[in-house]
C-alpha cells in the first residue's frame, strides 16, 4: 500500500514558470528529474492529491528521490535546492592556482618553448610548472583551465605583418593613408586602392570524389603544378567595385599596363585618382617609362595621385580585403590552367559587381595614436639627442 504524502506542494504561477523554463534548458537529468517531481506533485491547480508512487512512476524516480524532493523544496525553496552545495575546500587544485601560480603558468605559457619543441602543450607547460613551482603540484586540468580564463592559446599562432617600434617613416605613412580613407566619395578624384596576389596554377592528379550525404568530397593529395600566375585586384572602397586581371606574370610593363587601364578605360573623366598602393619595387611611376613613351608616360603619371602603405603595414591597403575575399569564395580550390582561372574568376567578379560592398573603414588617425602609441617615436628623447649634439659641439670650440 503507498504511503500518505507527508509533504505537500502548492506552486505559485510564477513558481512553476521558472522551474518550467528551468527544466527545459538545464543539461542535467538530475535537475530534470527533480523539476518534473515538482511539477506532478503540484496540488495548486485542484488536481487530486498524487502518492509517492505515482509521482515516482510519472517522473520516472525512485520514492526515496521524490520525499528528498519535495522535503528539501520545502525547507530551502527552488533555488538553493537546484545550486550545488559544495565544500569550498573540496577543489583542491583552484585554491592552488593563486595570483601568484597563475602569474607563473601565464609568464611561461608566454616564453619560447623548450629547444627541439615548436610549441607548448598541456604536458610540456604540466613538467615546466612542476620545476618552477617546486613544492605545489597541480594538475593539467587546472594548467588548461588557466589558459582558457587569460584566453591564451600557445598551440597557435598566425603571420602578421609586424611594424617597427617608434618609427617615424611608418607613422607618417600610415597617418597619410588614414587621412585618405576620411575623404568622402568625389567622381572627379576618385579613390582606387591596389594589390597583387600570386597564384599557383595546380590540377588534380586523379579525379575527386563527389560528396555524398554523410560523406564530405574527397581530393587527393597528389597534384600536378601548372605554373604561377600574379593576380593584379583593383578595389574602390566608396563603391565596393573591384576590377582583376589574371597575367602569367609580374613586371614593371604589367603593372604600368594596368595602369593605363585604370586611368583610360576605368576612370577617364577623373581629373586625378587616388592610388594606394604597397611600395613593391614594380608599383613607381618609373615604371611607365619602362612601357610606354615619355609623354605617354607622362600622361598617365600625372593623372595619378599615389599613396604608399609602409613596410610592414599592408593591412592599410584595404585592395587586402578585396584578394581575401576573392581568395575566400573563388580561388581556394585548385584550378588546373590559366584559361580555367581567368573565366572563374570573370563569373565570379560579374557575380559580385552586382552587389558590390563599399568599406566602411572606421580606424581613424586619432585611434593609432591610442591602440598604436607603441609605433609612435619619442619626442624627449629626439630633443634630448638634439640637445647633446648642440652641447658637443659648443664644447668642440
Amino acid at each position: 500500500m503507498s504511503r500518505k504524502r507527508s509533504f505537500q506542494v502548492s506552486l505559485s504561477h510564477q513558481e512553476r514558470k521558472i522551474i518550467t523554463r528551468f527544466q527545459k534548458k538545464t543539461s542535467s537529468v538530475n535537475a530534470r528529474t527533480r523539476c518534473a517531481i515538482l511539477l506532478i506533485a503540484d496540488t495548486s491547480k485542484g488536481s487530486h492529491e498524487k502518492t509517492y508512487r505515482e509521482i515516482a512512476a510519472a517522473a520516472g524516480a525512485s520514492e526515496a528521490t521524490v520525499i528528498t524532493t519535495l522535503k528539501e523544496f520545502l525547507a530551502v525553496g527552488f533555488t538553493k535546492m537546484i545550486t550545488p552545495n559544495r565544500n569550498p575546500a573540496s577543489n583542491v587544485s583552484r585554491l592552488k592556482v593563486t595570483g601568484d601560480v597563475e602569474a607563473k603558468i601565464i609568464a611561461t605559457a608566454c616564453s619560447a618553448a623548450p629547444k627541439g619543441y615548436v610549441r607548448w602543450t598541456l604536458n610540456l607547460l604540466y613538467n615546466q610548472m612542476m620545476v618552477v613551482l617546486e613544492d605545489i603540484s597541480i594538475s593539467r586540468a587546472t594548467i588548461g583551465r588557466t589558459l582558457v580564463k587569460n584566453e591564451l592559446r600557445p598551440h597557435l599562432n598566425e603571420y602578421w605583418c609586424i611594424p617597427p617600434e617608434e618609427d617615424a617613416e611608418f607613422v607618417a605613412n600610415m597617418e597619410d593613408i588614414l587621412d585618405v580613407y576620411q575623404q568622402p566619395y568625389d567622381p572627379k578624384h576618385p579613390l582606387w586602392c591596389m594589390d597583387e596576389k600570386p597564384y599557383q596554377i595546380l590540377g588534380d592528379n586523379r579525379d575527386p570524389l563527389p560528396m555524398r550525404p554523410g560523406d564530405p568530397a574527397k581530393i587527393d593529395s597528389e597534384y600536378v603544378r601548372n605554373g604561377t600566375v600574379s593576380i593584379f585586384c583593383f578595389l574602390q572602397p566608396h563603391t565596393g567595385r573591384l576590377l582583376h586581371s589574371v597575367e602569367p606574370t609580374r613586371t614593371a610593363v604589367d603593372w604600368a599596363e594596368k595602369i593605363k587601364y585604370l586611368v583610360d578605360e576605368v576612370e577617364p573623366n577623373a581629373e586625378k585618382i587616388v592610388l594606394i598602393m604597397d611600395n613593391l619595387n614594380t608599383h613607381n611611376i618609373s615604371s611607365l617609362y619602362k612601357a610606354f613613351p615619355p609623354e605617354e608616360a607622362r600622361r598617365i603619371a600625372k593623372k595619378l595621385e599615389v599613396h604608399y602603405t609602409p613596410k610592414h603595414g599592408s593591412w592599410l591597403d584595404i585592395a587586402e580585403i578585396g584578394i581575401n575575399i576573392m581568395t575566400r569564395e573563388c580561388l581556394n580550390r585548385r584550378i588546373p590552367s590559366i584559361d580555367a582561372l581567368k573565366n572563374e574568376l570573370k563569373e565570379w567578379n560579374d557575380a559580385y559587381d552586382k552587389d558590390p560592398s563599399p568599406i566602411n573603414w572606421q580606424f581613424q588617425a586619432e585611434d593609432s595614436r591610442i591602440k598604436l602609441k607603441r609605433l609612435y617615436p619619442d619626442i624627449e628623447k629626439y630633443h634630448k639627442e638634439r640637445d647633446e649634439r648642440r652641447a658637443a659641439k659648443l664644447a668642440e670650440k
